[in-house]
């Protein structure tokens, strides 16, 4: 997910989305150390997008 879509979201549809990937990424991971996945990228690219999201809750915080 792009930043520039992360920053369109409302403040409450990034709460709920972070919980969806948050629950994501647990299951990527899970997934991996059963058996490897064909893309490890993924929760890279899984983490990443968390860390945007949370970037973007702190930073509306901050400003209100």
């Amino acid at each position: 997910m792009k930043q520039q879509v992360v920053a369109e979201l409302s403040t409450a549809e990034l709460k709920e989305r972070l919980v969806e990937e948050q629950q994501h990424l647990t299951k990527l991971v899970l997934n991996h150390a059963i058996s490897p996945i064909e893309n490890p990228n993924k929760i890279t690219e899984q983490r990443k997008t968390i860390a945007r999201i949370k970037t973007e809750i702190r930073k509306r915080e901050l400003n209100a």
